[in-house]
């Protein structure tokens, strides 16, 4: 890859809807939901960080695990962790929770990445899409003031960064129907996932 860049899997959520169990160990398609992306980092990246606050749980996977820098439960926090252990000037951040990130969406942002930019940010008419994107390690100082503050919304903490977005119609050419971003919060969404998967939708 033209770009050194490391992929970072945040898996901190509280899973408040899946009654205390992980949902990145919820099975869709016979394999566990963050398989699915860890499988793909395995192609795109030479290091991999996963974040998370149970590292004991996530040790059959080869990856390096780190639990949150500062003790502030947010995607913000977990961006930063992730940025400042990876060994890489850029870090490719994704949630544990979109099993159907297609890796040409991933490569389409990576080429994104130049000396210019901070941030490699995803867009459609929905909004932007911070948790399937590029981050420099340039946005590491501002993030942990952001932090220290407890200033936690990802848009307002990035929103003095160099972006470059990846406008909706770019994002289609690569994954025509996003389902890069579409995300499993309930179990109600698993089914959902499982439908897709039949109908061939992913």
């Amino acid at each position: 890859m033209e770009h050194q860049c490391t992929g970072v899997i945040l898996a901190g959520g509280l899973n408040t809807r899946f009654s205390g169990a992980k949902k990145a160990f919820e099975k869709i398609g016979g394999k566990t939901i963050l398989s699915y992306t860890y499988d793909l980092f395995r192609e795109l990246f030479d290091e991999i960080i996963l974040i998370t606050n149970d590292p004991i749980d996530y040790l059959a996977f080869d990856v390096k695990i780190a639990t949150d820098i500062y003790p502030v439960r947010s995607s913000l926090t977990g961006i930063h962790t992730g940025l400042a252990i990876a060994s890489n000037r850029y870090a490719f951040i994704s949630a544990c929770d979109t099993p159907f990130i297609k890796k040409e969406l991933v490569e389409l942002v990576l080429d994104g990445i130049d000396e210019k930019t901070d941030i490699v940010l995803p867009e459609t008419e929905k909004g932007i899409e911070p948790l399937c994107a590029v981050y420099s390690k340039q946005c590491l100082t501002s993030m942990a003031q952001s932090l220290k503050k407890e200033k936690l919304k990802i848009k307002l903490a990035i929103r003095n960064f160099r972006i470059k977005n990846i406008p909706e119609d770019l994002l289609r050419k690569k994954d025509p129907e996003l389902v890069s971003f579409f995300n499993i919060n309930t179990p109600e969404d698993i089914e959902v996932a499982e439908n897709m998967i039949k109908k061939g939708q992913t």
